[in-house]
């Protein structure tokens, strides 16, 4: 089971917090490291230095490591033109040596639509939009550099559009989609992704996303062996019951709730929740820092989590 960290900057990370933050899990060997992609804070947590834009810190971020692969979990459609993001997305495929993994999700958090004056419109209108970002990545990965193509898609068009940049992965960069959704979801994730990730979800949950997402990829001769699956939980973990509770404390949340629905506790008990994901068919888990400032946090995930792990200490 490989082990990335997974951040929430809209809560008020600040750039300088999440580039600390991405050379510690670099330094500790984590697999990867990945932000979400929201402009406004959830719930009622102080916003600090307020939000990042997802893209411009995995910019920054391509440059200040080395190693740690670099994502997104996800991007929405509705905050940014698709050919745009095409364009970006392969810059920072550049600028970090072939390191980007790329989440693609529809867009939810109706309130930063409304704070930030972009338009938010019905889910289906949402769906058909990231089904047409989908489509033109994998024009843009598949079209020779030489050549340039067309799309009239559900809700975009592209004339003539050169397929460039190139992002430096081969054949492209990794796509992933998630999610709950009993049908369409799955269908795209089919269609066009490398990993599917279930976030926040118990593993029962995982097991019956993973099996419709197997018998979509079946029902248009994909093997569901190619594609990955993964999950994503909140982290909270000590060698403690008073040091648990203090993180627990400092994020918001209650020591019972974390147990209940996260990787949280003591190490036997997060390594008893991320084995009961592996065995639904998870073979890479995001665990959710939302203290970015608590360095010790995840030195300890890398050191009494992950060696108790199947496949020993790969982080």
């Amino acid at each position: 089971m490989k082990i990335r960290i997974f951040t929430e900057p809209q809560q008020g990370a600040g750039y300088q917090r999440l580039s600390t933050l991405a050379t510690h899990a670099e330094d500790l060997g984590f697999d990867g490291f990945f932000v979400s992609d929201h402009y406004h804070v959830m719930g009622d947590a102080d916003p600090r230095m307020g939000p990042t834009d997802a893209l411009t810190t995995l910019a920054g971020l391509a440059r200040d490591t080395n190693e740690i692969r670099l994502g997104t979990l996800v991007c929405a459609s509705t905050f940014r033109n698709p050919g745009r993001l095409a364009v970006i997305s392969a810059e920072i495929d550049q600028m970090s040596q072939g390191r980007l993994e790329l989440g693609i999700g529809a867009g939810w958090f109706d309130r930063e639509h409304a704070a930030l004056g972009i338009e938010f419109p019905p889910l289906k209108t949402r769906f058909d939009r990231m089904e047409d970002q989908l489509e033109i990545l994998r024009l843009f990965r598949d079209t020779p550099a030489e050549k340039s193509f067309d799309f009239e898609g559900m809700t975009v068009a592209l004339q003539d559009c050169p397929a460039l940049p190139k992002a430096v992965q081969t054949p492209g960069i990794p796509i992933i989609i998630g999610g709950g959704g009993p049908k369409r979801t799955p269908n795209l994730a089919a269609r066009f992704a490398d990993e599917f990730n279930l976030p926040f979800r118990p593993p029962d949950s995982l097991r019956e996303q993973v099996g419709r997402v197997s018998q979509a990829c079946e029902s248009i001769g994909r093997d569901p062996e190619s594609i990955i699956f993964s999950v994503a939980q909140v982290v909270c973990v000590s060698d403690s019951e008073k040091e648990f509770t203090k993180r627990a404390e400092r994020i918001g949340r209650s020591p019972t709730e974390l147990r209940e629905s996260g990787v949280a506790g003591m190490p036997d008990e997060a390594v008893s929740r991320i084995l009961a994901f592996q065995e639904a068919g998870a073979t890479r888990i995001y665990l959710q820092v939302l203290d970015e400032d608590d360095l010790d946090h995840v030195t300890f995930i890398a050191e009494s989590i992950a060696p108790l792990l199947q496949g020993g200490s790969d982080a």
